[in-house]
């Protein structure tokens, strides 16, 4: 059964009309995630990632951009730098953005901190590759456990003066180990991605506030992909919208840590009577600017 017959099953209410209620909802929360994105931007420490989601049988992706606070979720045709340009604009903006080494984020209007994880994966791949090279085995328990270190030391019970020292030590070592000699060419492929890198790599080490890794994005994307496997992505283009605004709604409800349902609920019960009322103060009421 798919899984839209399964939610109608439950609630005793047909497939057509739960998907005209979903779009329904989604218009009257047509405008949210821009304020969201206002939000966003002016966040110390932002998160970005993007995976494969298929519209109508055609490939393209879901876009996340991410904070502790927020979830913008946008389901576009395209892989292009334009989309995280659309969000960032053209200004600058404060803070430092996490994401992996794809491009399309380099040009965004902030500093950049690239993910430990993925590069700690393509140092650990290298072993797995060359099992037989000694040289590859010393770098790799070198490297390996230095970048794990940087990824889990500021959550660490330590001061924040204990924390600024046992960063630049393992900075330190980390610079030291890509710029030792190398001969064989794996090696050198990878001390080159974090020499090219440099200005995009310790941003960590400077700021205990931002994390070594992408793992709130990863996190946050999880379901979606799930959701992928389950659901061959959306029907239409309209769908797809409809998905990315009510689930930018709802995930950042559920980190302002309400009880999701009972506050959308009464969200509703409140623009029932004015459906011309701005729903943004109501749904996130700490973060509504001052009249």
């Amino acid at each position: 059964m798919a899984r839209g017959a399964k939610v109608a099953a439950l609630t005793g209410v047909g497939q057509h009309s739960l998907v005209e209620m979903f779009h329904r909802l989604s218009r009257l929360f047509e405008k949210v995630p821009a304020y969201l994105i206002e939000q966003y931007r002016q966040c110390p420490v932002k998160h970005a990632d993007e995976t494969g989601w298929r519209t109508d049988g055609k490939n393209g992706y879901v876009w996340l951009f991410a904070t502790e606070k927020w979830s913008i979720f946008q389901f576009r045709k395209s892989r292009s730098a334009e989309v995280p340009k659309g969000v960032f604009g053209q200004a600058a903006v404060p803070g430092v953005l996490v994401v992996d080494r794809y491009a399309g984020y380099n040009k965004m209007p902030c500093a950049i901190q690239y993910c430990y994880a993925h590069l700690l994966r393509e140092v650990q791949d290298l072993e797995k590759e060359f099992p037989e090279s000694a040289e590859i085995k010393a770098f790799v328990s070198t490297l390996a456990p230095l970048l794990a270190l940087a990824m889990g030391l500021r959550s660490q019970p330590v001061s924040d003066g204990r924390f600024r020292a046992e960063a630049t030590r393992v900075k330190n070592q980390i610079l030291a180990a890509v710029e030792s000699p190398a001969s064989h060419l794996g090696i050198r492929h990878i001390q080159d991605v974090f020499r090219q890198n440099a200005p995009r790599l310790y941003h960590w080490a400077n700021n205990r506030c931002v994390p070594a890794e992408n793992n709130l994005a990863e996190r946050d994307l999880r379901p979606t992909v799930i959701a992928r496997k389950t659901s061959f992505g959306s029907q239409s283009d309209a769908g797809a919208h409809t998905r990315g605004v009510l689930m930018t709604v709802l995930y950042s409800l559920k980190k302002q840590g309400v009880d999701v349902a009972a506050h959308l609920k009464a969200v509703l019960d409140q623009l029932a009577w004015d459906l011309q009322r701005d729903p943004f103060p109501l749904l996130f009421p700490r973060d509504s600017p001052a009249p």
